[in-house]
Order: structure tokens, then C-alpha cells, then sequence
């Protein structure tokens, strides 16, 4: 769908698919555009001055879009792979599901669809499903047993990529509609963020304006009133190839940085919303781990966290990772030379991050890509 100078919308020419997908999904996105002509996200102009507003008809500005043609198909192969996932799985989700189940299922369906090929497609980072007061970073490790109730409220988090080329991508779940307004206070938050963002646009505008869609919320629970918070150490942020986050920060609240966004970055417009204190900090056990991105060589002293590192380099290289993952790759006995890495500077851990206990936290978010033309919101959908 296309924003036009007016505020009216129309839908830019769809490319026709050439196949149909199946009900659980299980064509691959490049089976059904073989022509790689990807469905486009959400373009919309820089509207901030008279020289953003030409963005659209300058010759100059069509021909840098049209150099960038494999990149775009990349990331939109990766997004449309994100879509039908998601598309199915806010159908499939239902109480009284494990969360390792619903997460196992849910990446296998995404492995599917980018088709999976070792560091040239595939799943990002480990599916987050972060519950209640816990706001991101949380995915069940082996033998984890915990189930989804209809009382809960679900960060549903998980990235997909071609050719390092990342989608990421995050709604929530809730089955009991007294949350409604938690939900639409994140999903309005993350609106604004992408509406404020654009080249040139400062990060401290952007997340003065997450800050004041968030908080003009409230949530009545059992006959008690709770203000919505923007998590304050909770931000957007740039995204790289294979570099999940890439160096800048798009804070949700008001009072960041002067730095600008520029033309031909991607951004992950992430804004998080909670009943509690708004500030989260680490908790619960540890599942999620990355390597650094600037890490050099280090000599290591144990075989088996050379080993590892190994594994580590050859399946995920710089893009995060969990341990069902390493479970999966037949790795066993591995805790010890994991926290060798974490240790050394090799390997970074990523804990759960959480809000007081007894709160409840939501979370939406979206990729988009600072065009030469204008800005595209690649991993929209009609969800959200």
C-alpha cells in the first residue's frame, strides 16, 4: 500500500504469485515468485521538507533505488517469509500450548519458507516469546515446560534473513481482551516511530514521539488503574548485514541523542510498553547468545570451546543463537565451554530482560529501509 502526498493510500502493482501456499505452510517464498518480483512493505514519502517530498519523481533517486534491486529482493524474500509465518501462526496459537512446542514449530514453518541454507538464509536470531512481566530476550531452553495461558501476555519476537539481510519483526499475543489497551498503546508507540522516522530524522524526535503515543494510554485490571510506560532502557535500533543491531540506537522515550538516520540504513522500529516501572533488567536464566560482531581472534585454551566456536562460526557466525539450537545441532555438554567463550569476549550473552514481577509488558515492532525514494515498512503485513 502507498502513502501518497494527500494522505490517501493506493496499492502498488502486487506481482502475481505463481504458486499457492499451503495450510500448514510449506512452499518456499522463492517457489511461489520464482521471478524474485517479492511483494513490496508499506511505502511511504518523506513528507519533512519540499526536497524529501521530490524523493519520489528525482531520476537521481530512482536509479540509486534501482542499483540497491538485490538487496531490496533479499530482505523482501525475508519479509514475505516473516508474513505468511506470522500469518499462520496467530491462526495455529492457542492456550495451553509449551512454549517450546509453539517456538519449534514456528521456526521450522520460517525455516520452510526463506529455505534455509546455512549463513546464506534463514532464521536471524532465536524466536522470543517472552511472557508477563519478562519483555524480550526469553525462549524456552530444553526441557523448559512452561505453557501459554489464556491469562498471558506473549512477545512474540523472531527474525528471518537472506543473505544477511534481516527482517526483524515482533507483535503479542494476548487471548483475554483486558489487555486491549497495553496492545494498541505498543502498536501506536511503534506507529509513531515509524512515522517520525525518515533521512535526517533525529533519534531524540523519534522517541519523544513513541514516548507520547505509549503513555497516552491507561489499563484498568481487576478495578485498578495503571498508567502505560515506554520501558525507558528499551530502544530501536539499526540493523546490518548480519548485524542484528547495528550501531545505532532509536530510543523509545524522549530526551535521546542528536544523531540523524541517513539514506540506505535499515532500522528496527521497536517500542515496548509496561504496567510496571518501565525500566527492565536482567532475569531468569539465560538462553540467548551472539557472537561479537568486532571480536578478533582470541586464543583459547580449551579443545572444546574451540570446537564449539566452531559450530558457532560455521551455523550462526555474528547472528544470535540459543542453546535448543546447539541442542539441535547434535551439541552436547557444552555449558562449560559456552561460558568460556562468553567469558573471553567472544561470545556474548543475552539474558532475559524483565520488569517487577506481577507487571505485564508489550512489544511491537517492524523493519523498515531509509529508501533514496522514499521509506518502505518492509515487514508489514495485514496484521499490523
Amino acid at each position: 500500500m502507498l502513502l501518497l502526498f494527500d494522505g490517501s493510500y493506493r496499492e502498488p502493482s502486487s506481482p502475481q504469485p505463481c504458486k499457492k501456499q499451503t495450510t500448514p505452510p510449506s512452499v518456499p517464498i522463492r517457489e511461489i515468485y520464482p521471478n524474485q518480483n517479492y511483494p513490496k512493505g508499506l511505502e511511504m514519502p518523506y513528507t519533512d521538507d519540499t526536497v524529501a517530498a521530490q524523493r519520489f519523481t528525482t531520476e537521481e533517486k530512482k536509479a540509486l533505488d534501482r542499483a540497491q534491486a538485490d538487496i531490496y529482493a533479499d530482505v523482501r524474500r525475508a519479509a514475505e517469509a516473516h508474513r505468511q509465518t506470522r500469518k499462520y501462526i496467530q491462526k495455529w496459537l492457542k492456550p495451553g500450548m509449551k512454549l517450546i512446542d509453539i517456538c519449534e514449530h514456528l521456526e521450522g514453518v520460517a525455516r520452510t519458507l526463506v529455505e534455509e541454507k546455512g549463513l546464506e538464509a534463514g532464521l536471524a536470531f532465536p524466536t522470543g516469546c517472552s511472557l508477563n512481566f519478562c519483555a524480550a530476550h526469553y525462549t524456552p531452553n530444553g526441557g523448559d515446560e512452561t505453557v501459554l495461558t489464556y491469562d498471558d501476555v506473549c512477545k512474540l519476537d523472531f527474525g528471518t534473513h537472506v543473505n544477511g539481510r534481516i527482517i526483524d519483526c515482533a507483535f503479542t499475543v494476548a487471548f483475554n481482551p483486558k489487555y486491549e489497551n497495553l496492545l494498541q498503546a505498543v502498536k501506536d508507540g511503534t506507529s509513531a516511530g515509524i512515522r517520525a522516522a525518515g533521512i535526517d530524522a533525529r533519534m531524540c524526535e523519534v522517541g519523544e514521539q513513541i514516548q507520547e503515543a505509549i503513555e497516552a494510554y491507561e489499563l484498568e485490571l481487576d478495578g485498578k488503574t495503571y498508567p502505560i510506560k515506554a520501558i525507558r532502557n528499551l530502544n530501536g535500533h539499526s540493523v546490518g548485514q548480519y548485524h542484528i543491531h547495528g550501531g545505532k540506537t532509536v530510543p523509545i522515550v524522549k530526551g535521546g541523542d542528536q544523531t540523524k538516520m541517513e539514506e540506505g540504513e535499515f532500522y528496527a522500529i521497536e517500542t515496548f510498553g509496561s504496567t510496571g516501572k518501565g525500566v527492565v533488567h536482567d532475569d531468569l536464566e539465560c538462553s540467548h547468545y551472539m557472537k561479537d560482531f568486532e571480536a578478533g581472534h582470541v586464543p583459547l585454551r580449551l579443545q572444546r570451546s574451540k570446537q564449539l566456536l566452531t559450530v558457532i562460526n560455521q551455523n550462526f557466525g555474528t547472528l544470535a543463537f540459543c542453546r535448543r539450537w546447539l541442542d539441535r545441532l547434535g551439541q552436547t555438554k557444552y555449558l562449560m565451554a559456552l561460558k568460556s567463550l562468553c567469558e573471553a569476549g567472544i561470545v556474548e550473552a543475552h539474558p532475559p530482560l524483565c520488569d517487577v514481577r506481577g507487571c505485564y509488558t508489550a512489544q511491537y515492532e517492524h523493519t523498515i529501509l531509509l529508501r533514496p525514494t522514499c521509506k518502505e515498512v518492509i515487514s508489514k503485513g495485514t496484521d499490523f
